[in-house]
């Protein structure tokens, strides 16, 4: 094997990922391939299926899996936070309510950037903050996208539903009223990395005695608007 690195099994793992880059390979594939014994190959191959760093197709042959384009987007994170802050201050300025920017970490979505409405009442909160993936608009949009087997058990004990799921993908937003906490509502849209896959939630977030009870009609080409700059900024060069 060349281009060894000295730690053998990392040099395996690297050998079947470069191989499935080419495409979809059998497990025949991978041994003629990458040259490993059969079993080895086998053994690499499900440990990182079940990491989701491979997958399957409908062949049943080996892929690249969607953990990647996971790890892909959090390589491009820091050019989502240069450019969220101008433009969380413009939809706070536009929108008059707080804007804020999340990220799905494990089972919670960490707050990484806000806008503050600059008086009167307000939904405060704090960067780096954990909430729940079971409440929220940007809960649902984090999850809206997610692939079938994590999307249904992403629903077990939450506060919306599959259907509630399905029209935020229908419409491209999501809205929640009083679902995180009483008293406030908020509209959640997606912003996608250069595979498509949905990476962060930009929100807006305010009192239901402002919003309304049907906030999404009047904020949500406001925060689409808003994503779709933020979309942008990562397919750029």
């Amino acid at each position: 094997m060349e281009n060894t690195s000295g730690v053998g099994v990392l040099d395996k793992i690297t050998s079947i990922l470069g191989t499935l880059e080419a495409g979809p390979a059998t497990l025949a594939g991978l041994v003629d391939a990458t040259g490993l014994a059969r079993p080895t190959a086998h053994r690499i191959a499900v440990a990182l299926e079940h990491h989701r760093l491979l997958g399957r197709d409908l062949q049943g042959r080996f892929v690249l899996g969607p953990r990647l384009a996971e790890l892909s987007s959090a390589a491009g994170e820091d050019r989502l936070l240069a450019a969220a802050g101008t433009v969380l201050t413009h939809l706070r300025d536009v929108t008059g309510e707080t804007a804020q920017l999340y990220r799905r970490q494990g089972e919670v979505r960490i707050c990484v950037a806000a806008a503050e409405r600059l008086f009167g009442l307000r939904d405060t909160v704090p960067v780096g903050l954990a909430l729940p993936m079971k409440v929220g608009s940007a809960a649902q949009v984090l999850l809206a996208w997610e692939e079938p087997e994590r999307l249904h058990r992403g629903l077990q004990g939450a506060r919306f539903t599959a259907t509630a799921l399905s029209g935020v993908r229908r419409r491209g937003w999501a809205q929640s009223i009083g679902e995180r906490e009483p008293g406030v509502a908020s509209v959640s849209a997606p912003v996608r990395g250069p595979s498509g896959r949905v990476v962060a939630a930009v929100a807006v977030s305010g009192p239901i005695e402002r919003l309304t009870r049907h906030p999404g009609a009047r904020l949500s080409q406001a925060v689409i608007e808003a994503a779709g700059h933020l979309t942008e900024a990562l397919r750029m060069p």
